[in-house]
């Protein structure tokens, strides 16, 4: 049997990763309730789905304001492509939360801090749904939905854009 003819075997239902999601989101308010407000910056695809899910918990529960923003690049170069923000948006001195679906070598998320470290910050923090502890990278998240021990051989995929099907995948 080849790689590609196994079926991808649900890790997390929808349900689960909602409950993981809102979890973080109790999370980041705990750690952050004196702040005025935070910023949830998605990585584009299910990065970004994952922080627009984020910021409407979060939203509901803190009192501060939740500003929500994509980061757009290019994920498949292995040097730094220019990372564009969806819209224009006030960053210094504020609190950064960067999120993503999976965090694997941490080579995404590097790479997504760079816009960030151009100007001053309060704090930057990272936002997983899982973590799968493959660092090649330093970066390691501050809030993880799930930590899931695989292979490298494996493919961990989190589907939150598509209804109906929503939920964490191994392959």
């Amino acid at each position: 049997m080849t790689e590609s003819t196994i079926s991808p075997r649900q890790i997390l239902s929808s349900y689960q990763t909602n409950q993981k999601i809102r979890r973080i989101a109790f999370e980041i308010y705990e750690n952050n309730f004196k702040e005025t407000g935070v910023i949830i910056a998605g990585i584009s695809g299910e990065g970004y789905a994952f922080a627009a899910m984020l910021a409407a918990e979060l939203g509901a529960i803190a009192p501060f304001q939740v500003d929500l923003i994509e980061l757009r690049f290019d994920k498949q170069l292995h040097y730094q492509s220019p990372i564009v923000f969806d819209k224009e948006i006030e960053i210094e001195n504020r609190v950064i939360i960067l999120a993503d679906d999976v965090l694997n070598t941490g080579r995404t998320l590097a790479f997504a801090l760079e816009p960030f470290l151009k100007v001053p910050m309060k704090k930057v923090q990272v936002a997983v749904v899982v973590d799968r502890s493959h660092h090649l990278f330093p970066v390691h998240a501050d809030y993880v939905g799930y930590s899931l021990s695989t292979t490298l051989t494996e493919h961990v995929k989190v589907v939150l854009s598509k209804k109906g099907e929503e939920g964490v995948y191994l392959k």
